[in-house]
Parts: structure tokens; C-alpha cells; sequence
């Protein structure tokens, strides 16, 4: 079995009790790599402040630490807290998020430049965090000093053995602090660079969690700074072998393994492991699904499919074919994912075409819009009666089709913003069925990033295409659900479906409607053509 299953299993069900406690916007499991952003900008600030009591040299480094640890506890002593909790914290927000991605697929494909830019900085952060507890200057400083250096000296690219410099205060002097400053303040810099980097193909993409759940971790972190204050081993003593040390897990796991298992074998294991993480995405080969691809004999250049994109796939270049447009859509195949967002965004999409084959001026070639029309069609035929259900879902949440609802049609999609909102005008006008019922990827859990929220934004009238105003929203039911919330899915089906029930008759669906301001809500030209 792939592994991947048990792993989004298990986060599908951690993230759905969060959701009940802390709701989804503030559920933590959805904004893993923001809260890295923000933890990392606190490591920041926390680490300039106690830069400016920190004195190189010895005994002068540790002095100045225990300074700031004990005589100006209320303010640096709390700092230099922050600045250690803040940087663990970085360590599991990063290797959590490193896990998510990996268990939701989201790795491979197009996506795979976020994953490899990402992996150099997992390097970044762990040596920032150890050349951090190297500047103390106590025992535990002293054992890094002296297991790092071992580690690099089994490399045969030194002239003499650097761990030398560590044996005997003779061989040591204050020197080296200053080149462990620069290191320690250069790695974050170089970690700053690549995170922007990290982000370059990702559209919309979102550095900052939402407001009240940085306002609540940066509290639990000061919470956790006063009452339990971080402090300093006894300072380092070149002469004697430190016996007793507490080690931070999240930053210096490796280094009882050096010790056990020989630098040479912590060589491989960082070599092979970081060229594995880097080949995960094409391990094994995955069969890559046809891209979007542009009909420029339905394509005005409106941007919409632009806009949408959440992979910046889509960029709107000088027209080609001659028609009166300015632009057209072009689609880059190294960066598409196959999502069919865009054929959701674009205005042709509409399934009331009829005096032509419904080709919108962007779409799947796997999953043409055509086919949904069909697909839409052929699950209304089963249909029968007034409390008739017709459900499109995403084919990476819920599977509604398995759970054997009664009179109820189910049409899966590559995501649920692929679905042109016409298309529930269609179902209701046409009288394909009595309800429609969205669903999809939970909040926060979008294999696509944003096809919730922009689903949400056209049902709402704030995102073109939206739904148009003659359709009855009593009939339309949005719900997100995953794989683990299908008996909460049937409640609220079945609690929809006696809704719909109690409208009273002369609410059916289907015929033009008055919407507020007297104006009628006619059809659309593409729709008059089709009629």
C-alpha cells in the first residue's frame, strides 16, 4: 500500500478535530508553511536584539549570554527564550509541512520546484540553529564544537585535522566567534533568499498565518518563555570531557548518531538522504495527464483563466490568429497541474451551448467541460421525483458516488472549481434535478490551493465567473468534506434533501426570474444561442 494513504489519513483526522476546536481559520495544520514564515521573522527580531549584548571572545561569549540570561531576565533572558523556542518551532513547522506535502501529493508534476528548492533549506536551518548553541560557549557548545569538526574532518579536503583547534585552549582563541557571528547571521540571509524563491511558481501564495493564530502562537511561545527560561551549561572547559548535557532534539539529533555510528556513515546518510528528498518527485515516474490547452477561436484574452491559475501556468501574450483581441491565454506545460480551474473560469465554459460543440476557450483535454456536461446528463437520467439530489465533488475528496445516497447523482471533477457556476443554473433550469450540493477538499485541505476559495468567491458574486442571480440559492448546497467526514456529508445531504422538500411549488426551478431592482436576469448570449 502507498504510504501516502495511512499519512493523509492521519492528518485528514488530526486537522478535522482542530477544525472543531480552533475553526479552520485557525487551524494550524493548514498554514504549516506560514507559520514557518512567521516563526523564522520572530528568530529574526529575537536574534538582533540579543546581538547587540552579545561579546565575542573568551570567556567574553558566555559571560555576555549568562548576562543576559540572569541580570536581564525580564527582557534578554526572555528574548534569548523566544529566539530558542521560535527556531524549534521552525524545525517542526518545517518538517510537518515537508510531511503534509508529501502525504496530499502535492510534490510532483508541475509542483516539483517547490519541493527541490525546498530541500537546501532544510540544511540552512539546521546549521544557523547548531552555529547558534556553538556561540554560547558552554559544555554544550564544546561538544558540538568538537563532534562538527570530526564530522568535517572525515572529508579529506583539510590540510591538517580543524578538531585540533578545539583539544587545548592553546590552539583556541576569540577569533573564531567572530567568523561564527558572521555564519550565524549569513545562513538566515541565504535562508531568506531561497524561501523567496520557494515561491516563485506558486500564485497568491501566503507568508503570514491568519492574524489570531500568530497573535496565539507568539503568546503560547512568551508562555513557555517565562516558565521555562532557556539557560546555559557550565562554560566550556577545553581541558575536561563534558559527562552531562541536555541536548535540543529538534537541532542536534544527529550528533549522538556521529557519535555511535562514525562520521563516515552520517556522510552517506546526509548525502543519500538529501538526494532522495531531492528525486522524490520523479520516484517512481507518474504518468503525466494531458495540460490545459487553449481554443483561441473561443478565447477573448479576458485574463479570467489568468487570474485564476494558482500555479502562475497561464500568462497572456500578444495575439497570434489575427482576431480583434489584444491577447490570448497561453498555457506553460511544465508548470500546468491539470486542475481544469481555468476551464472553470473561463466565460465559454457555459453548458447551454447547443448550436455549437461546447469548446470553451481553455480546457482539458482528459476532462473536457464537454464531459462534465455529458457526465451531469447521464447521472440526471437515474433521477426521479422532486427531492432529486445532483452532487459534483473533487476527485481528491469525498467520493460521493460510493456512498450510495438514494435518488442522487454524483459527478466528479478534477477539482470543484472547475465547475463554470452556469452549470448549476443548468441542472436546476433544465430540471435535471431538484438540489445541487458542491463539495470538495475541506477548508484548508485544497489539492489545489485555491479552488475553495474561489468556488466560494463565485458563489458569493465576488469572482468572475459568478452565479448568476436567478438561481434559487435554497436549492444549492456548499459543503466541503474529505474522505474521514462522510457521515457528517449524508447528514447534511438528507437534512438538504427535506429542505428542498418543504419548498413550497411554485419554487421550482427552471424559467427567467425578477432579481431585486425589477431588472430581469435574461441569458447570457451564448445561452440565447443554445435556446
Amino acid at each position: 500500500m502507498d504510504i501516502r494513504y495511512p499519512l493523509k489519513m492521519v492528518f485528514m483526522w488530526l486537522e478535522g478535530w482542530f477544525d472543531r476546536f480552533f475553526t479552520p481559520a485557525w487551524n494550524p495544520f493548514y498554514c504549516l508553511g506560514a507559520l514557518g514564515y512567521f516563526y523564522f521573522w520572530v528568530v529574526a527580531a529575537s536574534g538582533l536584539y540579543l546581538y547587540i549584548f552579545f561579546d565575542t571572545g573568551i570567556p567574553q561569549a558566555y559571560d555576555s549570554v549568562e548576562y543576559m540570561t540572569h541580570d536581564q531576565w525580564y527582557l534578554a533572558g526572555v528574548m534569548r527564550s523566544l529566539h530558542r523556542y521560535a527556531s524549534d518551532a521552525l524545525v517542526v513547522m518545517m518538517m510537518m509541512h515537508l510531511v503534509r506535502e508529501f502525504a496530499f501529493d502535492r510534490y510532483r508534476g508541475g509542483r516539483w520546484y517547490s519541493w527541490v528548492t525546498g530541500v537546501p533549506m532544510i540544511w540552512l536551518v539546521f546549521a544557523a540553529g547548531i552555529t547558534g548553541y556553538w556561540l554560547v560557549w558552554d559544555e554544550l557548545a564544546q561538544y558540538i564544537s568538537i563532534i562538527t569538526t570530526e564530522w568535517l574532518d572525515w572529508l579529506p579536503i583539510f590540510g591538517e585535522p580543524i578538531a585540533r583547534n578545539f583539544m587545548a585552549p592553546s590552539h583556541f582563541d576569540g577569533r573564531f566567534f567572530t567568523l561564527l557571528v558572521f555564519m550565524h547571521i549569513a545562513l538566515p540571509l541565504i535562508l531568506l533568499f531561497l524561501m523567496w524563491f520557494h515561491l516563485q511558481r506558486i500564485n497568491y501564495s501566503k507568508t503570514n498565518p491568519t492574524r489570531g493564530l500568530a497573535v496565539g502562537t507568539m503568546l503560547m511561545l512568551l508562555v513557555l518563555s517565562f516558565i521555562e527560561p532557556a539557560v546555559s551549561h557550565p562554560i566550556a572547559d577545553l581541558t575536561k570531557v563534558p559527562t552531562e548535557l541536555q541536548l535540543d532534539w529538534y537541532y542536534l539529533w544527529a550528533y549522538p548518531m556521529i557519535e555511535v555510528l562514525g562520521p563516515g556513515f552520517m556522510w552517506w546518510f546526509a548525502f543519500v538522504g538529501t538526494v532522495f528528498l531531492i528525486l522524490i518527485p520523479w520516484l517512481p515516474p507518474r504518468r503525466r495527464r494531458a495540460r490545459a490547452v487553449v481554443n483561441l477561436e473561443n478565447c477573448n484574452g479576458c485574463t479570467r483563466c489568468y487570474d485564476d491559475c494558482p500555479f502562475s501556468a497561464i500568462e497572456m501574450v500578444k495575439r497570434t490568429d489575427g482576431l480583434a483581441f489584444e491577447r490570448e491565454a497561453k498555457v506553460d506545460p511544465e508548470l500546468c497541474v491539470s486542475c481544469g480551474i481555468c476551464a472553470g473560469a473561463c466565460p465559454t465554459a457555459t453548458p447551454f451551448r447547443r448550436a455549437s460543440d461546447l469548446v470553451p476557450g481553455i480546457d482539458l483535454l482528459e476532462n473536457p467541460i464537454a464531459a462534465v456536461r455529458e457526465a451531469t446528463e447521464a447521472a440526471a437520467e437515474n433521477l426521479s421525483g422532486t427531492e432529486r439530489i445532483m452532487i459534483f465533488d473533487c476527485e481528491h475528496a469525498l467520493n460521493t458516488g460510493k456512498l450510495g445516497l438514494p435518488n442522487t447523482g454524483s459527478v466528479e471533477l478534477r477539482c470543484t472549481a472547475m465547475l463554470p457556476p452556469s452549470f448549476i443554473d443548468f441542472v436546476l433550469s433544465r430540471n435535471l434535478a431538484d438540489g445541487v450540493v458542491l463539495t470538495g477538499c475541506r477548508e484548508g485541505q485544497c489539492q489545489y490551493r485555491l479552488g475553495n476559495e474561489w468556488v466560494d468567491g463565485r458563489l458569493e458574486g465576488t469572482r468572475d465567473p459568478m452565479l448568476r442571480k436567478r438561481v434559487p440559492r435554497e436549492r444549492l448546497l456548499k459543503t466541503w468534506a474529505s474522505p474521514t467526514d462522510w457521515r457528517r456529508f449524508q447528514a447534511e445531504v438528507e437534512a438538504f434533501r427535506e429542505e428542498i422538500k418543504a419548498l413550497p411549488e411554485g419554487d421550482k426551478p427552471g424559467g427567467l426570474k425578477t432579481v431585486p431592482g425589477g431588472r430581469e436576469d435574461k441569458p447570457s448570449s451564448t445561452e440565447e444561442t443554445a435556446a
